[in-house]
């Protein structure tokens, strides 16, 4: 096949060398210097789709996403195939990043997505996935759901050390890492890359006296009705060694220990945080729950205070604190 009069042949051997060089660079976080190799691999081939494949794959990985886009865009014009290539997702992200949609419309829709026609954001249905905050830090695996291929709004409560909120919007990265299993499905787990839009609605942290789990519910049905959320992270956040997180957990097997067996806790091998799909309380029931409510501060607490006058004799809470 010819290019710009220019006949596709294999890449030189200079060319893997100074690839390879560079992706372990990459490897080890040295972003700048893996940078200039690739730039060098780029001038060695510049005919080959995969030089600027693996400049748009760097760019993504520094979050510069003007020289993604462009990078990508040449790797793109390079391809010898029309649908189904990973530049094109590439692409995808780094239009979505930037609020191209029309970009991002024609990325999809090269890839070979259905993708309705239409200006401002791409809205497809593609249900709710597992999504992994902070995946180089203080990992935590929380539901949202998928608001495009690159996008997903976070429908769990995340944890304060997350630093992310209820209702906020990540972008994430194609390629899944792990799985998450309930009722038999498997869902692939997303790598968050950056927040891609905050949420203003703050995470408040409180200590419930529940006697029954109907007690807990009521709560959390009595916070959705209000158009917000609460979430009994007693029951529904587990701790994880790194190599179940990043593997295929079942999220329903109601187990009320939330460390996992195999988790260390040390500094070298810190535990990844997992929220559940379904309730895991087990058979047995503490009346203490430690709950996460995402809900502007003036109505958190008439919030509790209706769910305890409802029951007075079996519900109470105490030290309310906004965290996030």
């Amino acid at each position: 096949m010819r290019i710009f009069h220019r006949t596709r042949h294999r890449p030189s051997a200079t060319w893997r060398q100074t690839t390879d060089r560079a992706f372990t660079l990459i490897g080890n976080g040295r972003y700048e210097d893996a940078g200039a190799l690739l730039v060098m691999a780029a001038d060695l081939e510049p005919w080959l789709s995969d030089s600027w494949y693996n400049l748009a794959l760097l760019h993504k990985f520094r979050r510069d996403w003007e020289q993604a886009r462009a990078a990508g865009l040449r790797a793109v014009a390079l391809l010898d195939r029309d649908q189904g290539a990973p530049d094109w997702w590439n692409v995808g992200i780094a239009a979505t990043a930037l609020q191209d949609w029309p970009l991002a419309r024609r990325a999809w829709q090269a890839y070979g997505l259905r993708v309705p026609a239409g200006e401002g954001p791409v809205r497809l249905d593609f249900g709710t996935t597992p999504v992994r905050l902070s995946p180089e830090g203080e990992s935590e695996v929380v539901w949202g759901r998928r608001l495009d291929p690159a996008r997903v709004e976070v429908l769990s409560i995340p944890l304060p050390s997350s630093g992310r909120r209820w209702g906020e919007v990540v972008l994430h990265d194609g390629a899944p890492h792990g799985e998450r299993v309930t009722d038999g499905v498997a869902y692939p787990v997303f790598d968050e890359i950056e927040l891609w839009a905050p949420s203003p609605v703050p995470t408040h942290v409180v200590l419930l006296q529940a006697a029954t789990e109907p007690d807990r519910d009521a709560l959390e049905r009595l916070v959705a009705d209000a158009g917000y959320a609460a979430e009994d992270w007693t029951s529904s956040v587990r701790l994880l060694c790194r190599a179940c997180s990043e593997s295929r957990m079942d999220t329903d097997d109601g187990s009320a220990d939330h460390h996992d067996p195999h988790d260390d806790g040390d500094a070298a091998h810190p535990g990844h945080l997992s929220h559940l799909s379904h309730r895991g309380d087990g058979l047995s029931w503490i009346a203490e729950r430690e709950c996460g409510i995402a809900a502007p501060a003036d109505l958190v607490r008439p919030l509790l205070d209706r769910w305890a006058a409802a029951g007075p004799s079996t519900r109470a809470y105490r030290d309310l604190e906004e965290v996030c």
